[in-house]
């Protein structure tokens, strides 16, 4: 199995999105790349994101891209939907170099390459979200989401 972590907007519902995908086998919410490694205090320059575990053999780091990309805007800088702020900009983390490679191959292979705005960095550091955050919609399906109900449940 691999691990690449995915920000796109409030976590709650690209984790929803990301655990009914081909291949994923583990999800996760969490924190990527703020500068602490607790959830007290103040906002340290985190991005939410989801740790995805997935098996190479059944889905690769480009099909994960362009699954990715159905749910986020990736022109949005630190806003999707209704959320708005540093921590909910787009990214892909990887401490595997070859994931950031793919990731921007993928970008660059766009023809709107250069209006893109998705961060595409090392891991250096993350934090697992607090237990109300994880597989939330799952517990809480009416709570508010910025990804379609149909997007969520498209590879169900």
């Amino acid at each position: 199995m691999e691990t690449v972590y995915f920000a796109g907007g409030c976590l709650w519902g690209v984790q929803a999105f990301i655990k009914t995908l081909p291949g994923v086998t583990f999800t996760e919410a969490g924190r990527a790349n703020g500068t602490t490694n607790t959830l007290d205090g103040d906002y340290d320059g985190y991005a939410e994101c989801v740790k995805t575990e997935f098996d190479p053999n059944v889905v690769s780091m480009q099909e994960l891209m362009t699954y990715f990309f159905e749910i986020i805007d990736p022109y949005s800088v630190n806003k999707q939907g209704e959320d708005v702020g540093e921590k909910y900009r787009t990214g892909v983390y990887s401490e595997n170099e070859t994931h950031l490679t793919e990731a921007k191959a993928f970008i660059t292979a766009r023809p709107d390459a250069g209006q893109i705005v998705v961060e595409v960095l090392p891991l250096k550091n993350y934090v697992r979200s607090a237990e109300e955050h994880q597989d939330r919609l799952t517990r809480c399906p009416d709570d508010y989401c910025h990804i379609p109900e149909a997007l969520l449940t498209k590879y169900k």
